[in-house]
């Protein structure tokens, strides 16, 4: 079953790397076709962001593996969709 979207937190030095090296560390992983990433927290020593990658069939092996490469670490896999489309979230009604 293909992987289409992950969103991950990420945490990376407020040295290195930066946004801009990090989207393109993720976009480089075979399958992606889309990078969203968005800083979520700024402390003395690091940059907190969620990463959304979007594709057709995502190596998230390979992903973890770019993401840490560049200098940066995976916290936890906050969402997967996964399948033949895309499926967005409903969310419960109470």
């Amino acid at each position: 079953m293909p992987i289409r979207r992950v969103v991950l937190d990420v945490d990376m030095a407020v040295s290195e790397p930066n946004v801009i090296d990090l989207a393109r560390a993720i976009e480089k992983t075979p399958g992606v076709q889309a990078v969203n990433i968005t800083v979520t927290e700024i402390d003395i020593e690091t940059v907190g962001t969620d990463a959304t990658v979007e594709g057709d069939d995502i190596d998230v092996t390979t992903l973890v593996q770019n993401i840490e490469h560049a200098g940066a670490v995976v916290h936890s896999v906050d969402q997967v969709v996964a399948g033949t489309y895309t499926l967005e979230r409903t969310p419960r009604s109470r």
